[in-house]
């Protein structure tokens, strides 16, 4: 059994989702992600990874059967040609700070195989870095968050609580005042250099791992 990123065209229109989904199911086949959206001429675009797959040109041959579908095409997966990502909130320069460390850490190891991509939300204020800290849950392929700001606390500090309750998620920060380096697992001072051991972190061909360090030395 193979791992595939299938995408289909089809007819926008109610219960098509679950035409599709139930020849899926009926497979055996496991879902691992789902994206779907409304393309300019107002047809739908479904993205799927699919786990666990037996007979993908007979799964193909039954989703076109469908009168709803217009097309199903095979893809390399999201995992495939993005890797693992590293987010990085904050705002102003510490954000550019964080990500040219970052972007070049994970040119190193992309070069030898990796595949390592690096997205920035420029956002401030308590509410808003919460609700993106929240937003982690629904996003895939996440695995280190930085936080690069110069006062972090408060709402901020609850949800990544509750984020690390649910999700496999490691959390960098630069040294700052506000009780967010309570709740990191790595403090940092230089925000260039925690772009870099963020990338060293994710990355398969580093031997960087911040859970070797004593929790005394966790801050920098």
């Amino acid at each position: 059994m193979s791992n595939y990123a299938i995408s289909i065209k089809s007819v926008e229109k109610k219960g098509v989702l679950e035409e599709i989904t139930e020849i899926i199911t009926a497979h055996n086949i496991n879902i691992a992600y789902l994206n779907l959206f409304i393309e300019r001429d107002s047809k739908g675009s479904i993205n799927l990874e699919l786990e666990d797959v037996d007979d993908i040109d007979l799964l193909i041959k039954e989703l076109n059967s469908l009168e709803s579908v217009y097309s199903v095409e095979i893809h390399p997966s999201q995992e495939d040609v993005f890797g693992k990502r590293v987010i990085i909130y904050g705002g102003g320069s510490q954000v550019s700070q964080v990500a040219l460390g970052a972007i070049t850490e994970a040119d190193r190891h992309n070069i030898r195989g990796e595949r390592i991509s690096i997205d920035t939300l420029p956002v401030v204020g308590e509410e808003s870095i919460a609700e993106a800290i929240n937003a982690l849950t629904r996003i895939p392929r996440v695995s280190v968050l930085v936080l690069a700001g110069s006062l972090m606390g408060g709402e901020i500090i609850e949800e990544i609580k509750k984020v690390k309750e649910v999700y496999d998620l490691t959390v960098f920060s630069l040294n700052m005042p506000g009780g967010v380096t309570e709740v990191s697992d790595l403090v940092v001072t230089d925000p260039i250099q925690v772009g870099v051991m963020a990338v060293m972190q994710a990355a398969s061909t580093a031997v960087f791992d911040y859970r070797k360090l004593k929790k005394s030395n966790r801050k920098f």
